[in-house]
């Protein structure tokens, strides 16, 4: 049996969160779906955070989501220029943290809309975020 590989530095992921990094891995993008309530649970996890529930089916998000909070990461040019920090409110009923990719990083505003997307990343993928604007 192989050792599991280890992901900047962190821990090797098990169980659903190992699942959600081999989809994206693969260039997909899926959360854990309760099959019981039908709550969406994100961060994955064992349990259904609404029913306690741990059986699960694992959907792709469509995508939609609105700006819940954003911030600016200021960072010298040499190491990749300021950056957008936020929490999405994903249509499906989950929040995540990620970045949204925009010309003017702070451009999004709290309440904007925006659309998911992966991003190549080494050998994974990354979910960003695009305002809904620019990705029409």
């Amino acid at each position: 049996m192989s050792k599991p590989e280890m992901r900047d530095g962190a821990a090797p992921a098990s169980g659903p969160e190992q699942t959600y990094f081999r989809y994206l891995d693969g260039g997909e993008w899926r959360v854990p779906q309760c099959r019981a309530c039908g709550t969406v649970v994100f961060y994955p996890r064992v349990h259904c955070l609404n029913c306690g529930a741990g059986e699960f089916d694992w959907i792709a998000p469509a995508g939609g989501g609105t700006v819940h909070s954003t911030t600016v990461m200021r960072r010298p040019a040499e190491a990749g220029g300021d950056r957008n920090l936020c929490l999405v409110d994903l249509d499906e009923g989950f929040r995540m943290m990620s970045q949204i990719e925009a010309r003017d990083p702070a451009a999004p505003k709290i309440g904007d809309r925006v659309r998911a997307r992966l991003r190549p990343e080494g050998e994974t993928h990354l979910v960003v975020f695009t305002l809904a604007e620019d990705a029409a």
